[in-house]
């Protein structure tokens, strides 16, 4: 048994069920305009990882992500010559072969259903086909300009990270809040650095073996706060190993995409920005419009 018990009504009753946008009705002009005007520097931060051949992922139900040239220069000079070209114009590109949930990438409501339940009332059955999802997919995942706050819970435990396994609830994010002198607001994009991040692609067995994360009634107070996105620097966003609930697995995603509408940004590269001091700025994601695809590999920034 989870911690709280689903409550399909009245989150479906939130923007209807025709509804495939989520937690992304809650970008308006003002919401927009609000984060851009924090912006003062035009400084950027990055806050993704480079996608490469190794990159970690959980098997079996992520494959490696691969890349292979396909044209060289060359063969595409040789090719030109053939047709009377005699400038030795040579052209370069590959094929890529990769989950849409490889690196730093966003999860699209109809990632995870709870039993045939998916966002919205929809039945997997109907929802989800051999090519992809008829509806849920990342094509509908708005263009995200938002405030980010960051809650840096690194050292909640005295050290560097936290250790995989660790839950962590939602007392342990009201004082991370208070600490900073935070307040989630509507429409804002939390982000949660467990220090986990560190061991992308430097430690990659240790990276996907579990991690620390969001328990179901922490996430649960973050979807009641009204935000727009959870994300983390790790897999998952949630602890792995669920530690008070070991025949429990997902319970963040069950409630965050499938029932609360709200969107799971994982593998993020939080530590420059939280060495940086920062606790809120202006957040910028987009994401490819891949028709029916449950997710999408992002490059979000922090624009200050």
């Amino acid at each position: 048994m989870s911690d709280c018990v689903h409550d399909h009504a009245r989150w479906t009753q939130r923007w209807g069920k025709d509804d495939q946008r989520g937690a992304g009705n809650l970008l308006t002009p003002a919401t927009r305009l609000a984060a851009l005007s924090t912006v003062t520097r035009g400084e950027v931060i990055d806050l993704s990882h480079v996608i490469e051949l190794g990159a970690p992922r959980i098997e079996p139900n992520q494959t490696p992500y691969l890349i292979a040239t396909g044209a060289s220069w060359r063969n595409t000079i040789k090719r030109r010559r053939a047709h009377g070209a005699g400038n030795d114009a040579g052209s370069n590109l590959e094929r890529i072969e990769m989950t849409t949930h490889v690196g730093t990438h966003i999860d699209a409501l109809g990632h995870f259903s709870i039993g045939d339940y998916l966002y919205g009332g929809r039945s997997a059955f109907d929802t989800v086909s051999d090519f992809g999802l008829n509806e849920l997919g990342v094509e509908h995942v708005p263009p995200i300009i938002a405030r980010a706050v960051l809650l840096d819970l690194a050292g909640l435990d005295g050290g560097a990270h936290l250790e995989k396994g660790r839950a962590l609830t939602a007392d342990d994010l009201k004082r991370s809040c208070d600490k900073a002198r935070l307040e989630i607001r509507a429409a804002d994009v939390v982000l949660l650095r467990t220090g986990w991040g560190r061991f992308f692609m430097a430690d990659n067995p240790r990276y996907v073996a579990g991690e620390p994360g969001i328990e179901e009634g922490a996430a649960r107070w973050l979807t009641g706060q009204g935000v727009l996105a959870i994300g983390a620097d790790n897999m998952a966003v949630e602890a792995i190993p669920n530690p008070r609930h070991p025949a429990v697995s997902m319970p963040v995603h069950q409630h965050a995409l499938a029932e609360a509408g709200v969107y799971l940004i994982e593998n993020l590269a939080l530590d420059e920005v939280a060495a940086a001091g920062l606790t809120q700025f202006c957040f910028i994601l987009l994401s490819v419009k891949f028709k029916g695809a449950t997710g999408c590999p992002v490059r979000p920034i922090a624009l200050l």
